[in-house]
């Protein structure tokens, strides 16, 4: 019996410490990688899945998206356990649905929600040190230095807008083979950025219609040096204008980072 081609939408979550990103390398343990062997074991048929986004080696994913067509013809929840069982612990698919043709994971993306997560080692004023649990230490960044959130807040309202991005952007080896001939724009427009305190965790929540190579953990490396006093929020303006990464702040650990979710 002949079925159409479907194509399906994923949402993963996925533990990144125990991969080298999402997409496939070579010789390493990606999550794309894994994925694409599940669908092959269930399914017979040999499927690269398209991700929203890449994640890098060791950031995390609440709901990560993943699309891809099947000839197939198998149920939504009769997919949804079947890879499960043939993924790891650490990969699961949190939700399988079927979409109209043309759907794409990164391509209708308009726009996702990061986190950034740091465990407040320290508070400013007191020698008082708190250890961090090793259950907690692979998803979040254990500062060493005592932060004050209230200039790390300035410099995130800052961010809100339609700008260049230029001096948060990593060098990104891949650019050049997805835009193809055309330069790739530093423009982003980010419509939230804003930090909390949870306990003994501050949170930094960014959502925009997309991020630069390594642009979330350039930006929480700044504010972490505002944080700590070795950089003033009032600096931000000027940084941004520069579009010069070397006058921002450090890269902060992949640890701490999240894809929460992708909006469509």
């Amino acid at each position: 019996m002949a079925f159409s081609r479907n194509t399906w939408k994923l949402t993963l979550s996925y533990d990144g410490g125990d991969f080298h990103g999402w997409q496939v390398q070579p010789g390493l343990r990606t999550v794309q990688g894994l994925l694409s062997e599940a669908i092959r074991k269930v399914t017979g048929e040999e499927i690269l899945p398209q991700g929203s986004g890449r994640t890098d080696a060791g950031v995390h994913a609440l709901g990560q998206v993943a699309t891809f067509d099947l000839e197939a013809g198998i149920p939504q929840q009769n997919l949804l356990r079947a890879l499960n069982r043939a993924l790891p612990a650490s990969v699961r698919v949190m939700q399988a649905e079927v979409t109209p043709p043309g759907f794409h994971a990164r391509h209708s993306a308009c726009g996702k929600t990061y986190e950034y997560r740091i465990f407040v080692r320290r508070d400013a004023g007191t020698r008082h040190e708190r250890i961090c649990s090793p259950l907690l230490s692979r998803y979040v960044w254990d500062c060493r230095w005592p932060l004050d959130i209230t200039p790390m807040q300035q410099a995130a309202t800052t961010v809100i807008g339609e700008m260049d991005f230029s001096s948060f952007a990593a060098n990104d080896p891949d650019a050049s083979v997805r835009q193809g001939a055309t330069p790739p724009t530093m423009v982003r427009t980010i419509s939230s950025s804003e930090w909390r305190r949870e306990g003994d965790i501050l949170i930094y929540r960014v959502n925009g219609n997309g991020f630069l190579h390594h642009m979330v953990r350039n930006l929480v490396g700044t504010f972490v040096e505002m944080g700590c006093g070795r950089m003033s929020a009032s600096q931000m303006p000027e940084i941004l204008a520069a579009r010069n990464r070397s006058i921002s702040g450090p890269t902060a650990p992949a640890r701490g980072l999240f894809l929460v979710e992708v909006q469509y």
